[in-house]
């Protein structure tokens, strides 16, 4: 099943998406929101996957042809966006480029953070910042949505509310990371509002490919136009979505509707490029001694993909142009 948010007020308006993206359905009657699905999803889910089969199989009267540029983010704004960095290729880098070695805690202790929720960017809306010196830098994510899990949640009991998974553009402002750090406080100012792929799939739409709680399929990543990247999401991912949200639930539940990221993917094999430039730039400082690739500029465009076995987009892209912003 294929879910999407057209532009509508905070939340968007719920569709249906056909499997191939041809058309969709408005479902007020069975949800208004994704948001107000995710908290009724015991009985709301199943009446979405019937209006799912229906609309596949050609069987929708209320169907309408899709228009992509129509979609918001697919969940316009969430409870809480917890991310993670389950990519230990792409930490391992970070701290070698500054001379820090990995501490052995790493290994079964995920990184996580607390990122913005309040408001996701649309797969197509710029990203908009002020001054390029801040260090503009895309990451490239696979995330999952769950229904209310209760704390305490093992990893066996979490697999068991994730209900949808997309994609994410972690965007960061990386030369505002160093100095928020010395404070010892996280991340604040450098981890702006983050866009989300323009669908949303249950896990039975991956096929093989979601196993273990890890989707294995490359993410590909364009920048302007050229390839980037395209890492394996399932490949070298130390911790999987069930181990990211028991970790995020050990203390307190989490509200139907929150976002657990990935992080950054990463794999130890380098040949298949980098989910973002922070890494890029890292192996040419352990390579050449400098970075030679810059930050995202005015004009620069990322996209942002993952296809099935066939070529076909599952999630569509994200594809955004960085803009300056003026208030």
């Amino acid at each position: 099943m294929k879910l999407a948010s057209l532009y509508n007020g905070r939340d968007g308006v719920l569709i249906v998406v056909h499997k191939n993206f041809q058309n969709a359905v408005k479902v007020p009657d069975i949800a208004p929101t994704l948001q107000q699905a995710l908290e009724n999803w015991g009985t709301v889910g199943l009446k979405l996957r019937t209006v799912s089969e229906a609309l596949n199989a050609g069987k929708a009267s209320s169907a309408f042809k899709l228009d992509m540029k129509a979609l918001a983010a697919v969940l316009p704004r969430a409870p809480q966006f917890v991310d993670g960095s389950a990519y230990l290729a792409h930490v391992e880098r970070v701290r070698k480029a500054r001379g820090a070695e990995m501490p052995p805690s790493f290994q079964h202790d995920p990184l996580m953070y607390q990122a913005v929720s309040d408001g996701f960017l649309a797969p197509t809306e710029p990203i908009r910042m002020a001054d390029e010196s801040w260090g503009i830098d895309f990451e490239s994510e696979v995330g999952v949505v769950v229904d209310d899990v209760p704390a305490g949640v093992t990893a066996s009991e979490a697999a068991k509310h994730i209900k949808l998974v997309l994609l994410i553009n972690d965007v960061s402002l990386r030369n505002l990371i160093p100095d928020e750090l010395a404070k010892g406080f996280g991340f604040l100012q450098s981890k702006p509002r983050s866009a989300l792929s323009p669908i949303a799939v249950t896990p039975d739409e991956l096929g093989d490919a979601w196993k273990e709680g890890k989707l294995h399929l490359p993410l590909v990543t364009h920048l302007n136009g050229k390839l980037f990247g395209e890492p394996n999401a399932g490949v070298d991912m130390q911790f999987s979505f069930p181990q990211l949200i028991a970790h995020a639930a050990k203390t307190r539940p989490l509200a139907a509707g929150s976002i657990v990221g990935s992080g950054t993917i990463a794999n130890q094999d380098e040949s298949k490029g980098s989910s973002c430039l922070a890494e890029k730039r890292v192996l040419e400082i352990i390579k050449q001694g400098k970075p030679t690739t810059p930050f995202m500029k005015y004009g620069d465009r990322v996209r942002i993909e993952m296809f099935d076995p066939r070529g076909i987009s599952i999630f569509g892209a994200i594809e955004q142009t960085v803009e300056k912003f003026t208030r």
